[in-house]
């Protein structure tokens, strides 16, 4: 660790000399030939900005999701499950490091042109080198947003023998992009021109004509191309150990979905107004944004049937992990989304971007055949970080975590052991007014608005107030005092994402 991973890996896969690229190729080789011990394989499906209640198994009535239902029967739902974070970056960040976010390098989203956001640094261990180190060959197949190509955040230079995606998370706001990554090169796709994710109708369009929409529609449909890709590297690690983590871009805007997925959706009638982008505030416009809404995620629903249905054909289903979750709530763009009309975070409260239980509870189902209980359900709380030392347990690999993350294995809860409560879930983010919040049992400590000086706490007894309607704090004096307390101890300071006033007032610049 005394050289930067990043910059290691490209110094010894040129050609210095036919030693130091034989000596590269033979690591290579050895780690993606470790012999089989008969441990299961890991998939991980992460999706993006799906809300609590958007899947058909936890309560959608208007959304076609049969697959992710299907999975649901196999294995367990965790009804209190909670994503790393508000937004995209610092949420993923959590799940790959295994540390919340008051330890966390990546706190919030932090582009760094011309592409990428923020890297995680090369003295981060990801889960994806510890399963790397257990013998398993690593693949990602999606947006990835944790280190732009040749910095230390990049993937291949953070555990991944293997990448086809988005590597920046502003270059997936597209689905008709000009390429996607290919390891460490350009792969084309066939949209001339490619549809930006921020676009307007051209002047003087009518929006009540369907055909005025047309230029937001591409050819080559990057999700396709990536499950494609995520489908073959299952293939060809069919006879190895594997770790597949597949952050779908779905359902993110913006509304980008091939016409065939929208005909269930028209057949049914709704009334569903255009979406214009009037003011130039969104993505792209869509001519019918409610049916686009619910064809995009019922294509990722597809997309994930088609794994599963691999698996099967494989006869690996048996002997795969396969868990399902989300990186944060629905999004607040409602004149694109309509959480409303969906139902999209059911009784809870918040949206992406908030602490509050909308934004960061997010539906999580576990499958593992013979191992997880079918169709079975539990309440614990957990969260992003836990997965790491989760799945290294249940590949008998229990202690080969790093003893500084902030994860607890929940394999004693999967496989329908005792296990001891939780004792907190801690949560900050310093952007969308600045947010710190923590669970313990039925309490919930929550911070809004910090970045005005607020530090007044709001305390809800979830249990009893899913919604959070009911602040208690006046009620419950030392609860609150207890969890604030708690919150300092785990709120390490951040000079890359502070959190106001906690890491001191704001840096005034002169004009």
């Amino acid at each position: 660790r005394t050289f930067p991973r990043h910059l290691l890996h490209r110094i010894t896969t040129l050609t210095i000399s036919t030693g130091a690229v034989l000596f590269a190729q033979t690591i290579y080789t050895n780690q993606l030939k470790a012999e089989s011990t008969g441990r299961p394989n890991i998939i991980v499906i992460l999706t993006d900005d799906l809300g609590y209640r958007e899947l058909g198994s936890f309560g959608q009535k208007l959304i076609k999701t049969p697959h992710l239902d299907r999975l649901a029967s196999q294995g367990m739902k965790l009804t209190q499950h909670y994503c790393g974070n508000a937004v995209c970056a610092p949420s993923r960040c959590v799940l790959v490091t295994a540390k919340h976010p008051g330890h966390a390098i990546v706190r919030s989203n932090k582009s760094t042109p011309p592409e990428g956001q923020w890297p995680i640094p090369d003295s981060e261990v990801t889960i994806f080198e510890l399963m790397q180190k257990q013998g398993y060959v690593t693949g990602v197949f999606g947006k990835w947003g944790l280190g732009g190509p040749a910095s230390s955040g990049e993937p291949l230079s953070q555990g991944v023998n293997r990448f086809f995606g988005y590597n920046c998370q502003s270059h997936a706001h597209s689905y008709y992009p000009s390429y996607l990554w290919d390891d460490y090169k350009h792969f084309p796709l066939k949209n001339e021109p490619p549809i930006p994710g921020h676009a307007s109708l051209d002047k003087g369009t009518d929006p009540t004509d369907p055909r005025s929409f047309d230029i937001f529609k591409g050819q080559d449909y990057a999700p396709d191309r990536i499950n494609e890709q995520a489908l073959e590297f299952v293939r060809a690690n069919k006879d190895r150990q594997f770790c597949l983590y597949y952050p779908t871009v779905i359902p993110h805007v913006a509304l980008h979905v091939p016409d065939e997925e929208l005909k269930p959706y028209l057949d049914l009638g709704w009334t569903d107004p255009p979406f214009t982008r009037d003011g130039g505030y969104g993505y792209t416009p869509h001519f019918t944004p409610r049916a686009a809404y619910a064809a995009m995620i019922s294509r990722m629903d597809r997309y994930i049937g088609n794994l599963l249905n691999l698996l099967d054909e494989l006869k690996l289903a048996d002997n795969t992990i396969v868990v399902f979750s989300s990186d944060n709530g629905t999004t607040h763009l409602d004149k694109e989304v309509d959480f409303t009309f969906f139902k999209s975070v059911g009784e809870l409260r918040g949206l992406k971007g908030s602490l509050y239980e909308g934004g960061v509870r997010v539906p999580t189902l576990v499958r593992w055949p013979g191992h997880v209980a079918a169709g079975s359900s539990n309440d614990r709380i957990s969260g992003f970080e836990d997965w790491t030392p989760t799945l290294l347990e249940m590949i008998g690999a229990k202690g080969k975590a790093p003893s500084n993350i902030d994860g607890i294995s929940l394999a004693p809860t999967l496989l329908g052991n005792d296990q001891e409560p939780r004792e907190f879930l801690y949560r900050e983010f310093p952007s969308y007014g600045g947010q710190q919040t923590i669970r313990a049992g039925d309490w919930k400590a929550v911070r809004q608005n910090m970045t005005k000086g607020n530090l007044k706490i709001e305390l809800y007894n979830i249990a009893n107030d899913i919604g959070e309607k009911h602040d208690v704090a006046d009620e419950n004096p030392l609860i609150v005092k207890e969890l604030a307390a708690l919150m300092k101890r785990e709120h390490v300071p951040s000079e890359l994402f502070p959190l106001r006033p906690l890491d001191g007032p704001a840096i005034k610049t002169r004009k």
